[in-house]
Parts: structure tokens; sequence; C-alpha cells
């Protein structure tokens, strides 16, 4: 009966082994496609400014976004990116910089990118610069910004 007991216990910790290391492979897996992804969509997201179009901009956010802006309200949904767009357009944003510092979770349906950005004038002089996190999601458009929340590095202008 001991024999029995232990080699069951044996047989449930190899699965669970095998189960971990599957696991594990599966959201670095998950977790490069969606770097990828990022650095793709980074790429292009200032592209927007520099052709004046705000669909190229909301095109990288997911259709239930949020923009959550520092000293406004939030910006929901594809209307509310291309509020957002026309609000820094309007501003005299031209180009910008994102610098990717880390992305992490688990690579399935949600990642979280950290990093700083660079705003950009039409005589290429940067006006502003932050930081920044925005959780990703995997939609069937593939990974689109979900959540986007970041704040300048300068205080407010009164």
């Amino acid at each position: 009966m001991k024999t029995k007991k232990f080699l069951i216990v044996c047989v449930l910790a190899i699965i669970s082994a095998f189960y971990i290391n599957q696991s594990s492979a599966q959201t670095k897996s998950g977790l490069a496609e969606a770097q990828k992804a990022i650095v793709a969509s980074n790429g292009i997201y200032f592209s927007s400014f520099i052709k004046n179009d705000a669909n190229i901009f909301a095109d990288r956010y997911a259709d239930d976004c949020i923009i959550l802006a520092p000293n406004s309200q939030s910006f929901k949904g594809r209307k509310g990116a291309l509020e957002f767009f026309k609000l820094g357009y309007d501003a005299g944003l031209r180009n910008g910089k994102f610098i990717t510092e880390d992305v992490y979770g688990d690579g399935v349906e949600y990642v979280t990118e950290q990093g700083q950005w660079q705003s950009i004038d039409d005589k290429g002089k940067i006006t502003d610069d932050g930081k920044f996190l925005v959780l990703w999601k995997k939609t069937a458009k593939g990974w689109k910004m979900f959540r986007d929340s970041f704040s300048s590095n300068h205080p407010a202008a009164k």
C-alpha cells in the first residue's frame, strides 16, 4: 500500500513539473510575441502625428481603450482616442519617442509596458518628457493598448 501511494505521489510530481515547465514556456513565448507587437506599434504611433492621420493613432488602441491623460478627463474608446489625437496635434505635437524599459505579464491576454516618452514639435525640439504605464490587451486584431496612463516629468503649467 505504501508503494502505491509513493508511486502516485511520484507520478503527480512529474505531471506537475511538466505542466509548470510547459506553462513557463508558453508565458515566455507569449511575452516575446507581445514585446514584438509593442515595438512594432510604438514604431508606428508617432507617424500618425507626422502624417496628421488620426486613424493611425486610434488603430494602436483597443476598441474599449481608456487613455488616462494627466490633468484631464479620461478618453474612452475609438472616439476618445481620436479626440485625444486632435488635442495633441492642435497643441503642436508632430513626433515623439517611446523608450520601453520593461514589459511584464503572462503574455496570454494582457501585458504591461513601462517606460519613458518624449514629445517633439515641428522643429524637432523636445517639448515634454515623462513616464508611462500601458496595459496591452490581446484582441482579435492583435496586441492593442487597453489602458494608457502617463505623466510629465515637469510640473504642470500654472
